[in-house]
Protein backbone atom coordinates (compact mmCIF):
# COMPACT_ATOMS: atom_id res chain seq x y z
CA UNK A 1 0.00 0.00 0.00
CA UNK A 2 0.92 3.51 -0.53
CA UNK A 3 1.17 5.46 3.12
CA UNK A 4 1.17 8.96 3.78
CA UNK A 5 2.49 10.35 7.43
CA UNK A 6 1.67 13.82 7.70
CA UNK A 7 3.47 15.45 11.07
CA UNK A 8 1.93 18.27 12.85
CA UNK A 9 3.96 20.17 15.65
CA UNK A 10 7.57 19.86 16.99
CA UNK A 11 10.71 17.67 16.03
CA UNK A 12 9.96 15.39 18.70
CA UNK A 13 6.59 14.53 16.53
CA UNK A 14 8.95 14.20 13.59
CA UNK A 15 11.41 11.32 15.18
CA UNK A 16 8.38 9.80 16.21
CA UNK A 17 7.30 9.86 12.64
CA UNK A 18 10.45 8.88 11.18
CA UNK A 19 10.33 5.78 13.47
CA UNK A 20 6.78 4.64 12.17
CA UNK A 21 7.78 5.23 8.79
CA UNK A 22 10.63 2.87 8.97
CA UNK A 23 8.94 0.54 10.06
CA UNK A 24 5.91 0.45 7.10
CA UNK A 25 9.00 0.60 4.97
CA UNK A 26 10.16 -2.52 6.86
CA UNK A 27 6.62 -4.12 5.71
CA UNK A 28 7.13 -3.21 2.19
CA UNK A 29 4.80 -0.51 2.21
CA UNK A 30 5.30 2.80 -0.26
CA UNK A 31 5.73 5.31 2.04
CA UNK A 32 5.14 9.20 1.86
CA UNK A 33 5.74 12.15 4.50
CA UNK A 34 3.86 15.02 4.41
CA UNK A 35 2.37 14.95 0.64
CA UNK A 36 0.03 16.19 -0.99
CA UNK A 37 -0.70 12.94 -2.97
CA UNK A 38 -3.80 10.74 -2.31
CA UNK A 39 -2.62 7.26 -0.85
CA UNK A 40 -4.28 4.45 0.04
CA UNK A 41 -3.70 5.29 3.75
CA UNK A 42 -2.91 8.47 5.39
CA UNK A 43 -1.66 8.79 8.96
CA UNK A 44 -2.15 11.78 10.86
CA UNK A 45 0.45 12.67 13.39
CA UNK A 46 -0.92 15.42 15.81
CA UNK A 47 0.03 18.32 17.89
CA UNK A 48 -2.15 18.79 20.76
CA UNK A 49 -0.02 21.76 23.06
CA UNK A 50 -2.05 25.11 22.65
CA UNK A 51 -5.22 26.08 21.04
CA UNK A 52 -4.12 27.04 17.42
CA UNK A 53 -1.91 23.55 17.23
CA UNK A 54 -5.09 21.99 18.23
CA UNK A 55 -6.87 23.67 15.53
CA UNK A 56 -4.60 22.68 12.35
CA UNK A 57 -4.11 19.51 13.83
CA UNK A 58 -8.37 18.67 13.84
CA UNK A 59 -8.60 21.04 10.09
CA UNK A 60 -6.08 18.66 8.31
CA UNK A 61 -8.08 15.56 9.88
CA UNK A 62 -11.57 16.81 8.34
CA UNK A 63 -9.51 17.38 5.29
CA UNK A 64 -8.73 13.89 4.70
CA UNK A 65 -12.22 12.37 6.32
CA UNK A 66 -13.40 14.64 3.22
CA UNK A 67 -11.17 12.84 0.72
CA UNK A 68 -12.32 9.85 1.80
CA UNK A 69 -15.78 10.38 2.14
CA UNK A 70 -15.18 10.97 -1.80
CA UNK A 71 -13.34 7.24 -2.46
CA UNK A 72 -9.81 9.44 -2.90
CA UNK A 73 -8.18 7.95 0.27
CA UNK A 74 -9.28 4.68 2.00
CA UNK A 75 -8.26 4.57 5.56
CA UNK A 76 -7.50 7.58 8.01
CA UNK A 77 -5.65 6.92 11.29
CA UNK A 78 -4.91 9.77 13.71
CA UNK A 79 -2.08 9.13 16.13
CA UNK A 80 0.28 11.79 18.90
CA UNK A 81 -0.96 14.40 21.12
CA UNK A 82 -4.09 15.40 20.27
CA UNK A 83 -5.33 12.14 20.13
CA UNK A 84 -3.61 10.93 23.28
CA UNK A 85 -5.27 14.12 25.33
CA UNK A 86 -8.58 14.10 23.34
CA UNK A 87 -8.96 10.40 22.51
CA UNK A 88 -12.91 9.63 23.56
CA UNK A 89 -13.93 12.97 22.39
CA UNK A 90 -12.50 12.58 18.78
CA UNK A 91 -13.87 8.94 18.58
CA UNK A 92 -17.48 10.58 19.62
CA UNK A 93 -16.80 13.61 16.78
CA UNK A 94 -15.28 11.82 14.15
CA UNK A 95 -16.18 8.51 14.09
CA UNK A 96 -15.19 8.08 10.68
CA UNK A 97 -11.69 7.89 11.79
CA UNK A 98 -10.24 4.68 11.42
CA UNK A 99 -7.80 4.02 13.91
CA UNK A 100 -7.39 6.59 17.25
CA UNK A 101 -3.86 6.07 18.75
CA UNK A 102 -1.66 7.57 21.23
CA UNK A 103 1.78 9.27 21.29
CA UNK A 104 3.72 5.33 21.84
CA UNK A 105 1.12 3.17 19.95
CA UNK A 106 3.07 2.53 17.10
CA UNK A 107 2.86 -1.32 17.59
CA UNK A 108 -1.07 -0.97 17.87
CA UNK A 109 -1.18 0.97 14.78
CA UNK A 110 1.13 -1.18 12.92
CA UNK A 111 -1.12 -4.20 13.62
CA UNK A 112 -4.27 -2.09 12.47
CA UNK A 113 -3.21 -2.19 9.09
CA UNK A 114 -1.70 -5.94 9.14
CA UNK A 115 2.02 -4.92 9.69
CA UNK A 116 4.87 -6.32 11.41
CA UNK A 117 6.59 -4.10 14.70
CA UNK A 118 10.05 -4.71 14.41
CA UNK A 119 11.26 -4.18 18.00
CA UNK A 120 14.70 -5.27 16.51
CA UNK A 121 14.99 -2.08 14.57
CA UNK A 122 13.74 0.73 17.01
CA UNK A 123 17.00 3.05 16.51
CA UNK A 124 16.30 2.97 12.66
CA UNK A 125 14.52 5.94 11.24
CA UNK A 126 13.71 7.40 7.63
CA UNK A 127 14.69 10.39 7.71
CA UNK A 128 12.16 13.40 6.83
CA UNK A 129 15.01 16.31 7.20
CA UNK A 130 17.93 16.96 4.85
CA UNK A 131 20.46 14.08 4.91
CA UNK A 132 22.99 15.98 6.74
CA UNK A 133 21.18 16.37 10.35
CA UNK A 134 19.00 14.83 11.98
CA UNK A 135 16.96 15.28 15.49
CA UNK A 136 18.21 12.79 18.33
CA UNK A 137 15.55 12.56 20.98
CA UNK A 138 17.10 11.52 24.34
CA UNK A 139 13.91 11.15 26.62
CA UNK A 140 9.79 11.37 26.60
CA UNK A 141 7.73 12.72 28.87
CA UNK A 142 8.53 15.63 31.70
CA UNK A 143 9.05 15.78 35.14
CA UNK A 144 8.24 19.36 35.60
CA UNK A 145 5.60 20.89 36.57
CA UNK A 146 5.45 24.18 34.17
CA UNK A 147 1.85 25.63 34.85
CA UNK A 148 0.88 26.62 31.03
CA UNK A 149 2.41 23.39 30.00
CA UNK A 150 -0.14 20.26 28.91
CA UNK A 151 2.88 18.17 27.54
CA UNK A 152 3.14 16.23 31.48
CA UNK A 153 -0.42 15.47 31.49
CA UNK A 154 0.10 14.29 27.29
CA UNK A 155 3.61 12.23 27.67
CA UNK A 156 3.65 11.34 31.03
CA UNK A 157 6.77 11.14 33.30
CA UNK A 158 10.10 11.64 32.07
CA UNK A 159 11.52 8.65 30.56
CA UNK A 160 14.93 8.85 29.70
CA UNK A 161 16.97 6.27 26.69
CA UNK A 162 19.91 5.02 28.15
CA UNK A 163 23.46 6.26 26.85
CA UNK A 164 24.02 2.77 24.87
CA UNK A 165 20.71 2.77 22.97
CA UNK A 166 21.50 6.76 22.01
CA UNK A 167 24.94 6.06 20.66
CA UNK A 168 23.47 2.82 18.66
CA UNK A 169 21.01 5.11 17.22
CA UNK A 170 23.49 8.44 16.59
CA UNK A 171 25.77 5.57 14.90
CA UNK A 172 23.06 5.05 12.45
CA UNK A 173 22.46 8.59 11.75
CA UNK A 174 26.12 9.19 11.00
CA UNK A 175 26.22 5.73 8.65
CA UNK A 176 23.45 7.23 6.86
CA UNK A 177 25.27 10.57 6.51
CA UNK A 178 24.40 12.76 8.83
CA UNK A 179 26.88 15.35 9.99
CA UNK A 180 24.84 17.22 12.62
CA UNK A 181 23.19 16.00 15.75
CA UNK A 182 20.44 18.14 17.37
CA UNK A 183 19.49 16.62 21.39
CA UNK A 184 15.73 17.08 21.63
CA UNK A 185 13.72 16.66 25.01
CA UNK A 186 11.16 18.48 26.52
CA UNK A 187 13.69 19.35 28.80
CA UNK A 188 17.48 18.24 28.76
CA UNK A 189 18.85 19.50 32.33
CA UNK A 190 17.52 16.31 33.95
CA UNK A 191 18.18 13.52 31.22
CA UNK A 192 18.94 10.25 33.11
CA UNK A 193 17.39 11.21 36.47
CA UNK A 194 15.28 8.58 35.98
CA UNK A 195 17.21 6.00 34.94
CA UNK A 196 20.68 6.36 36.40
CA UNK A 197 19.50 8.82 39.54
CA UNK A 198 21.65 11.71 38.28
CA UNK A 199 21.90 14.36 35.41
CA UNK A 200 23.90 12.24 32.66
CA UNK A 201 23.49 14.81 29.73
CA UNK A 202 27.34 15.16 30.09
CA UNK A 203 28.31 11.80 29.61
CA UNK A 204 26.42 10.82 27.00
CA UNK A 205 27.75 13.95 24.95
CA UNK A 206 31.21 12.57 26.04
CA UNK A 207 29.93 9.55 24.21
CA UNK A 208 28.49 11.19 21.03
CA UNK A 209 31.78 13.01 20.01
CA UNK A 210 33.46 9.99 19.60
CA UNK A 211 31.70 9.18 16.87
CA UNK A 212 34.35 10.48 13.85
CA UNK A 213 31.86 11.81 11.07
CA UNK A 214 29.61 13.30 13.16
CA UNK A 215 31.15 17.70 13.22
CA UNK A 216 28.28 18.74 15.30
CA UNK A 217 26.41 18.83 18.03
CA UNK A 218 23.50 20.66 19.30
CA UNK A 219 21.18 20.88 21.88
CA UNK A 220 17.59 22.20 22.25
CA UNK A 221 15.70 23.33 25.65
CA UNK A 222 17.60 23.54 28.36
CA UNK A 223 15.92 23.75 31.70
CA UNK A 224 17.52 26.77 33.81
CA UNK A 225 16.83 25.59 37.40
CA UNK A 226 19.64 22.96 37.63
CA UNK A 227 21.26 23.02 35.09
CA UNK A 228 24.82 22.20 35.16
CA UNK A 229 26.45 25.06 33.72
CA UNK A 230 30.04 24.23 34.63
CA UNK A 231 29.93 20.83 33.36
CA UNK A 232 29.00 21.75 30.05
CA UNK A 233 31.33 24.91 29.72
CA UNK A 234 34.17 22.51 30.48
CA UNK A 235 32.61 20.19 27.84
CA UNK A 236 32.10 22.48 25.29
CA UNK A 237 35.59 24.22 25.41
CA UNK A 238 37.07 20.82 25.37
CA UNK A 239 35.17 19.26 22.12
CA UNK A 240 34.61 21.88 19.35
CA UNK A 241 31.99 19.57 18.06
CA UNK A 242 29.48 20.94 20.72
CA UNK A 243 28.19 23.98 19.04
CA UNK A 244 28.85 27.16 20.93
CA UNK A 245 24.78 27.40 21.08
CA UNK A 246 22.90 27.20 24.20
CA UNK A 247 18.64 27.22 23.66
CA UNK A 248 17.09 28.06 27.31
CA UNK A 249 13.11 29.20 27.10
CA UNK A 250 13.02 31.18 30.00
CA UNK A 251 9.59 31.99 29.54
CA UNK A 252 9.82 35.14 31.55
CA UNK A 253 11.87 37.57 33.82
CA UNK A 254 9.46 38.83 36.47
CA UNK A 255 9.96 37.10 39.42
CA UNK A 256 6.02 37.11 40.34
CA UNK A 257 5.18 35.49 36.82
CA UNK A 258 7.45 33.20 36.68
CA UNK A 259 6.50 31.74 40.72
CA UNK A 260 3.19 31.78 38.93
CA UNK A 261 4.06 29.60 36.31
CA UNK A 262 5.79 26.96 38.42
CA UNK A 263 9.10 27.83 37.07
CA UNK A 264 11.57 27.07 40.22
CA UNK A 265 13.71 29.11 39.29
CA UNK A 266 13.68 33.26 39.34
CA UNK A 267 15.38 35.83 37.55
CA UNK A 268 18.71 36.14 39.33
CA UNK A 269 19.18 32.60 38.00
CA UNK A 270 18.40 33.36 34.62
CA UNK A 271 20.76 36.52 35.08
CA UNK A 272 23.75 34.44 36.40
CA UNK A 273 23.70 31.06 33.80
CA UNK A 274 23.14 33.60 30.91
CA UNK A 275 26.32 35.58 32.50
CA UNK A 276 28.06 32.40 33.16
CA UNK A 277 28.13 30.83 30.02
CA UNK A 278 28.80 34.86 28.14
CA UNK A 279 31.89 35.08 30.23
CA UNK A 280 33.43 31.82 29.56
CA UNK A 281 32.24 31.10 26.27
CA UNK A 282 32.15 35.22 24.83
CA UNK A 283 31.52 33.41 21.40
CA UNK A 284 28.40 31.71 22.70
CA UNK A 285 24.80 32.26 20.83
CA UNK A 286 22.14 32.50 23.25
CA UNK A 287 18.50 31.27 22.04
CA UNK A 288 15.47 31.93 24.32
CA UNK A 289 11.72 31.68 24.29
CA UNK A 290 8.67 33.94 25.99
CA UNK A 291 5.39 33.97 26.80
CA UNK A 292 3.43 37.45 26.72
CA UNK A 293 0.01 37.58 28.38
CA UNK A 294 0.67 35.14 30.93
CA UNK A 295 -2.23 35.16 33.52
CA UNK A 296 -1.54 38.22 35.85
CA UNK A 297 1.18 39.71 34.06
CA UNK A 298 0.93 43.47 34.49
CA UNK A 299 1.90 46.18 32.29
CA UNK A 300 5.24 46.56 34.92
CA UNK A 301 5.42 43.12 34.55
CA UNK A 302 5.72 43.36 30.77
CA UNK A 303 8.00 46.21 31.16
CA UNK A 304 10.58 44.24 32.73
CA UNK A 305 10.66 41.64 29.95
CA UNK A 306 11.22 44.58 27.69
CA UNK A 307 14.10 45.93 29.54
CA UNK A 308 15.10 41.94 29.99
CA UNK A 309 15.57 41.80 26.34
CA UNK A 310 17.05 44.72 25.53
CA UNK A 311 19.45 44.19 28.47
CA UNK A 312 20.56 40.73 27.34
CA UNK A 313 20.34 41.37 23.61
CA UNK A 314 19.77 37.59 23.11
CA UNK A 315 20.76 36.36 19.42
CA UNK A 316 17.83 34.36 18.69
CA UNK A 317 14.32 34.67 20.16
CA UNK A 318 10.93 33.50 20.26
CA UNK A 319 7.72 34.56 21.67
CA UNK A 320 4.57 32.94 22.23
CA UNK A 321 1.04 34.37 23.54
CA UNK A 322 -0.42 32.83 26.31
CA UNK A 323 -3.05 29.80 25.41
CA UNK A 324 -5.30 28.74 28.30
CA UNK A 325 -5.20 25.49 28.32
CA UNK A 326 -7.35 22.84 30.11
CA UNK A 327 -5.67 20.35 32.39
CA UNK A 328 -2.71 22.33 33.09
CA UNK A 329 -2.00 24.50 36.70
CA UNK A 330 -2.59 27.77 34.94
CA UNK A 331 -6.46 26.94 33.87
CA UNK A 332 -7.41 27.57 37.41
CA UNK A 333 -5.97 31.05 37.04
CA UNK A 334 -8.45 33.88 35.39
CA UNK A 335 -7.51 34.14 32.05
CA UNK A 336 -7.24 37.96 32.43
CA UNK A 337 -5.64 39.18 29.50
CA UNK A 338 -7.59 39.88 26.31
CA UNK A 339 -6.22 38.04 23.07
CA UNK A 340 -5.39 41.35 21.18
CA UNK A 341 -3.17 42.32 24.59
CA UNK A 342 -1.59 39.03 24.30
CA UNK A 343 -0.80 39.52 20.92
CA UNK A 344 0.15 43.36 20.51
CA UNK A 345 2.84 42.06 24.13
CA UNK A 346 4.64 39.57 21.52
CA UNK A 347 4.57 41.55 18.47
CA UNK A 348 6.63 44.65 21.02
CA UNK A 349 9.19 41.75 22.07
CA UNK A 350 9.24 40.95 18.60
CA UNK A 351 10.35 44.04 17.24
CA UNK A 352 12.28 44.60 19.74
CA UNK A 353 14.69 41.74 18.77
CA UNK A 354 14.16 42.51 15.36
CA UNK A 355 16.52 45.47 15.98
CA UNK A 356 18.70 43.07 18.18
CA UNK A 357 19.40 40.75 14.85
CA UNK A 358 20.29 43.30 13.14
CA UNK A 359 23.03 44.73 15.55
CA UNK A 360 24.19 41.03 16.18
CA UNK A 361 24.01 39.83 12.77
CA UNK A 362 25.93 43.23 11.06
CA UNK A 363 29.23 42.66 13.80
CA UNK A 364 29.26 39.48 11.85
CA UNK A 365 30.39 40.98 8.85
CA UNK A 366 34.18 40.69 7.55
CA UNK A 367 34.45 37.54 9.46
CA UNK A 368 34.87 33.91 8.13
CA UNK A 369 32.95 31.07 9.86
CA UNK A 370 32.29 27.07 9.48
CA UNK A 371 29.07 26.79 7.39
CA UNK A 372 26.93 23.53 6.09
CA UNK A 373 24.79 23.84 3.10
CA UNK A 374 21.36 23.21 3.64
CA UNK A 375 19.51 23.18 0.61
CA UNK A 376 19.98 25.47 -3.01
CA UNK A 377 16.87 27.14 -2.97
CA UNK A 378 16.58 29.73 -6.64
CA UNK A 379 19.73 31.86 -6.78
CA UNK A 380 21.04 31.01 -3.00
CA UNK A 381 22.94 28.57 -1.77
CA UNK A 382 21.21 28.02 2.30
CA UNK A 383 23.46 27.70 4.89
CA UNK A 384 23.87 27.91 8.45
CA UNK A 385 26.55 28.31 11.11
CA UNK A 386 26.96 26.68 14.42
CA UNK A 387 25.16 29.28 15.84
CA UNK A 388 21.97 28.53 13.93
CA UNK A 389 19.45 25.63 14.20
CA UNK A 390 17.64 24.66 10.94
CA UNK A 391 13.82 25.75 10.23
CA UNK A 392 13.68 28.02 13.40
CA UNK A 393 17.33 30.46 13.18
CA UNK A 394 18.97 32.53 10.76
CA UNK A 395 20.46 31.59 7.21
CA UNK A 396 23.79 32.26 5.07
CA UNK A 397 22.88 32.98 1.56
CA UNK A 398 25.82 32.37 -0.78
CA UNK A 399 25.17 33.41 -4.54
CA UNK A 400 25.20 30.33 -6.71
CA UNK A 401 26.10 31.82 -9.75
CA UNK A 402 29.18 32.87 -8.22
CA UNK A 403 30.08 29.48 -5.97
CA UNK A 404 29.54 26.01 -6.79
CA UNK A 405 29.08 24.26 -3.90
CA UNK A 406 27.33 20.96 -2.51
CA UNK A 407 24.46 19.99 -0.60
CA UNK A 408 25.37 18.77 3.54
CA UNK A 409 28.89 19.84 3.22
CA UNK A 410 30.73 22.27 4.98
CA UNK A 411 32.76 25.39 3.64
CA UNK A 412 34.32 28.42 5.31
CA UNK A 413 32.13 31.48 4.12
CA UNK A 414 33.07 34.97 5.13
CA UNK A 415 30.07 37.56 5.59
CA UNK A 416 29.75 40.41 3.63
CA UNK A 417 26.22 41.51 4.53
CA UNK A 418 23.73 41.02 6.97
CA UNK A 419 20.25 41.58 7.43
CA UNK A 420 17.77 40.62 10.44
CA UNK A 421 17.72 37.15 9.98
CA UNK A 422 19.83 37.01 7.29
CA UNK A 423 23.67 36.63 6.49
CA UNK A 424 24.72 36.95 2.79
CA UNK A 425 28.24 35.40 2.50
CA UNK A 426 30.69 33.80 -0.14
CA UNK A 427 33.24 31.12 -0.02
CA UNK A 428 36.57 31.72 0.95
Amino acid sequence: MTINLVTLGCSKNLVDSEKLLHQLQKNGHEIRHNSNEYTDIVIVNTCGFILDAKTESIESIISFLEAKKQGFIDKVIVMGCLSERYKSDLKKEMPDVDGIFGVDDHAEILASIEARYYEGELHKRSLQTAPHYAYLKISEGCNRNCAFCAIPGIRGKQKSLSIPDLVKEANELARKGVKELLLIAQELTSYGTDLYGRKALTELLEELVKIESIEWIRFHYIYPSGFPADEMINLMKKHRKICRYLDIPVQHISDKILKSMGRNHGSSEVHEIINKFKTALPDVVIRTTLISGFPGETVEDFNALKDFIQDVKFDRLGVFAYSHEEDTPAYKLEDNISDEVKTERMEELLSIQESISLENNQKRVGNSYKVIIDALEGEFYIGRTEFDSPEVDNEVLIAAADNKLKIGEFYDIEIFDATEFDLYGRKG
